[in-house]
C-alpha cells in the first residue's frame, strides 16, 4: 500500500532515488572505514582502532535509518554490492593500504563529499520534492557526518 503522507508518488520516487545514493555512500564509507579499522598501525594504534570502530558503529546506525526511511516513503531498498557500487559517488581503492594519516585524509575527503552533496539533496527534498521530513532526517544525517569530519580534521592539524 502506497503512503498517503501529502507527497505525490513522483517525489517520493525522487527522494526515494536521493535515499538510494546516501545509502550507497553510507555503505562505501562503512566498508572503508572497517578497513581503515582492520588495517590500522603505528604508534596510535589503539587509539585509531577504537576511533574507528566507533565511526564504523555509528555509520551502520546510520544506513538502517536511511533504508528504514526509503520504506517510510513507500519504496524498496536496495541492498546488494552491485547496487551499492552503481549508486554510490564515494570510490574504493582496492588492494591500497595507506599510512595512517592518509586514511585519516581518505576517510575526511569521503565525510566532506557526503556532506557536500546532503546540503544539495536536502535542498532537493524541501524546495523540489515539498518532502520536510526527509529533508530533516537528512540535516540530522549531515550533522552526524560533520562531527565526525571535525573529529578526523583534528588528527591531521
Amino acid at each position: 500500500m502506497k503512503p498517503n503522507i501529502g507527497i505525490s508518488e513522483k517525489n517520493l520516487k525522487n527522494n526515494a532515488t536521493i535515499l538510494s545514493t546516501i545509502l550507497s555512500n553510507e555503505m562505501v564509507l562503512y566498508v572503508k572505514t572497517r578497513k581503515a579499522h582492520w588495517n590500522i598501525s603505528g604508534s596510535s594504534f589503539m587509539e585509531l582502532h577504537k576511533l574507528f570502530e566507533a565511526q564504523y558503529s555509528q555509520l551502520e546506525a546510520s544506513i538502517d535509518e536511511v533504508a528504514e526511511r526509503i520504506g517510510k516513503l513507500g519504496h524498496k531498498t536496495i541492498g546488494t554490492l552491485s547496487e551499492f557500487s552503481k549508486f554510490s559517488t564515494i570510490k574504493e581503492h582496492p588492494g591500497k593500504y595507506l599510512s595512517s594519516k592518509d586514511t585519516l585524509k581518505e576517510l575526511l575527503d569521503d565525510h566532506e563529499t557526503i556532506i557536500t552533496q546532503l546540503r544539495k539533496d536536502i535542498d532537493e527534498c524541501v524546495e523540489k520534492n515539498k518532502d520536510a521530513g526527509t529533508a530533516d532526517f537528512l540535516t540530522g544525517l549531515m550533522e552526524q557526518h560533520e562531527t565526525t569530519a571535525w573529529i578526523l580534521r583534528r588528527y591531521l592539524n
